[in-house]
């Protein structure tokens, strides 16, 4: 079984794809986290059907996230 923090551990500086509760997508290179799963991350695509709208860099709230998988 893989614990999260491993999971975010491992991934530091890698390429993340998130799926929040309200059912979006977004992909981007984590940066950094804490205890409560806030992740910050560079280079954040929001990715839609027809179209991929760029953030650039984003703190998300660790009680938004609903999944969380290395690219």
């Amino acid at each position: 079984m893989v614990l999260p923090t491993d999971l975010l551990e491992d991934s530091i500086n890698r390429e993340v794809s998130l799926l929040l509760k309200d059912g979006r997508v977004l992909s981007g290179r984590l940066t950094g986290y804490d205890q409560y799963m806030n992740l910050v991350i560079e280079d954040t695509r929001e990715e839609e059907e027809d179209a991929e709208r760029r953030l650039g860099s984003v703190v998300l709230r660790g009680s938004n996230i609903v999944s969380i998988a290395p690219k």
